[in-house]
């Protein structure tokens, strides 16, 4: 998925709407063959109405936040938020979100799993599962409201030596069940480094990142 580029600094918006979506909100940070990720909160995909506009829009939320509140798939909730600052680095288009509130609490997701829409995990069970990669057309049409599912705003920071120089991306990941009949690993990923050298991050990664689950965990 292509980068997109920095944007201007525009004011705070109200914003309502039916949660179509929920999933982690997780920044990966990627240097040659080492990468960590911070566990910032979730992501909630909305259709409703963001300032006077009626539309499909994304809202990020911090983790006390949805402890607090635990959403899913359905409720109709409200609250302000800002317009992201510079979109290279979140998936979402606003963040930093006040005033939350549910307004109606749906009755539950009504369907079959895949993909689970149920309340999302805390974000400790994000961590402890790991993750595997996730071919990007299966993720937008299979799993892009499945609470397993996970766009990442990556950074990659070229050279470690030179560590202002960074290059921004977006990839798809995976902490459902590996026996999901909808998972789609596609390309491997491949990173940057210094003097034009590559290092690519093979199938044994992913592997090794969640060898500690059964087929149905």
């Amino acid at each position: 998925m292509k980068s997109r580029q920095l944007d201007n600094d525009p004011a705070k918006m109200p914003w309502s709407g039916r949660v179509i979506s929920i999933q982690p909100r997780i920044h990966l940070t990627r240097s040659f063959d080492q990468r960590t990720h911070s566990y910032q909160g979730y992501i909630l995909k909305i259709q409703g109405k963001v300032g006077e506009s009626e539309r499909t829009f994304t809202v990020a939320i911090s983790k006390g936040a949805h402890d607090r509140q635990q959403f899913r798939v359905g409720d109709l909730i409200a609250g302000t938020s800002d317009p992201v600052r510079d979109s290279r680095t979140e998936v979402a288009e606003y963040y930093r979100t006040i005033s939350l509130k549910v307004e109606e609490r749906t009755t539950g997701s009504g369907n079959s799993p895949p993909p689970w829409q149920g309340v999302p995990p805390p974000l400790e069970v994000y961590r402890e599962r790991g993750h595997r990669r996730l071919d990007v057309r299966t993720y937008e049409t299979k799993c892009r409201t499945c609470i397993w599912g996970c766009h990442m705003p990556v950074e990659i920071i070229v050279d470690h030596w030179n560590p202002a120089k960074r290059n921004y991306r977006f990839e798809t990941f995976c902490y459902g069940p590996k026996s999901c009949g909808f998972y789609k690993a596609g390309p491997t990923r491949k990173v940057p480094g210094r003097h034009g050298m590559t290092w690519e991050e093979e199938s044994w990664v992913d592997d090794d990142a969640v060898s500690h689950r059964g087929m149905d965990e």
